[in-house]
């Protein structure tokens, strides 16, 4: 991987921030329960990889998360996340740390969590499966493991479709260049997307108005991610959960989210209490 091409996740996180209110945190605390099962996280320790903006580390500790680790590799995404924090009156439980999902050594010095949260933030480390391996290490026995893995997109013969080389061009060029990236491809990105809105028959205004309703984000700044994201990588449902079961068999599929394009596969596994 260049590092030069690598996408600053955090600088358009500081965008996002700009537009974070209670609604959205809230949207935020729902999709986490509600894909975990579970009314609150009273008494459970949660471990954000890839904190991104510190949204769901911000919702986790108004869940009632007993101890919150976020951290991300990019610092722009840390000062975020710090963001929130202070915001929150500085709580001693939820800490915030600049590290990498790769780097062992950091990782030992974490422990071992409840919940292991990393959406959307794997396939861009240059390493996935390093980094589905060494995420997934840390759930504690009887605790939940919840990614979510850009899917691989399959054609009619069953190989990868084109569309992947093809972003992955963009994503290229996008970083390479700023100024083409920002004043050429945001634009088209963005009448790309409301396009494909308007093929479904879907109200683009009403569409992007009532966005945040998914997860409380921003559909500009998902926009801006999905162009910038590189590194870039994919996989297919069965490819996520057979590398996942083969390397930790105590590891069950206990929720799925799928998609059909390029979007995101929501996993959610469950360890194995000791007996």
């Amino acid at each position: 991987m260049d590092k030069n091409q690598a996408f600053s996740f955090g600088r358009n996180w500081q965008e996002f921030l700009k537009s974070l209110d209670d609604e959205r945190i809230s949207i935020a605390e729902t999709s986490l329960t509600e894909f975990l099962n579970l009314r609150d996280l009273r008494g459970k320790s949660f471990l954000d990889i890839g904190c991104g903006s510190g949204l769901f580390s911000k919702a986790a500790f108004n869940l009632n998360a007993e101890r919150v680790i976020s951290f991300d590799v990019d610092p722009f995404s840390v000062e975020c996340c710090r963001y929130l924090h202070d915001r929150s009156g500085k709580p001693s439980h939820w800490q915030v740390q600049e590290g990498s999902v790769l780097d062992d050594d950091f990782l030992a010095s974490l422990g071992s969590f409840d919940i292991v949260y990393s959406w959307g933030v794997l396939h861009h480390t240059g390493r996935m499966w390093d980094a589905v391996k060494n995420s997934a290490a840390l759930v504690n026995p009887g605790g939940n493991y919840y990614i979510a893995i850009y899917n691989r997109v399959l054609a009619s013969n069953g190989s990868t479709s084109w569309i992947h080389p093809f972003w992955l061009k963009i994503k290229t060029i996008y970083n390479s260049n700023p100024a083409i990236g920002k004043f050429v491809f945001q634009p088209l990105a963005k009448a790309a997307y409301v396009g494909i809105v308007m093929a479904k028959l879907e109200n683009p205004v009403t569409h992007i108005k009532n966005y945040k309703s998914h997860r409380g984000m921003s559909w500009k700044t998902d926009a801006t991610d999905w162009l910038g994201g590189y590194p870039y990588e994919f996989a297919t449902v069965e490819e996520v959960f057979k590398f996942v079961r083969g390397n930790f068999p105590d590891l069950s599929l206990t929720n799925l989210k799928v998609t059909s394009g390029r979007g995101l596969n929501w996993f959610l596994f469950e360890r194995v209490k000791n007996s």
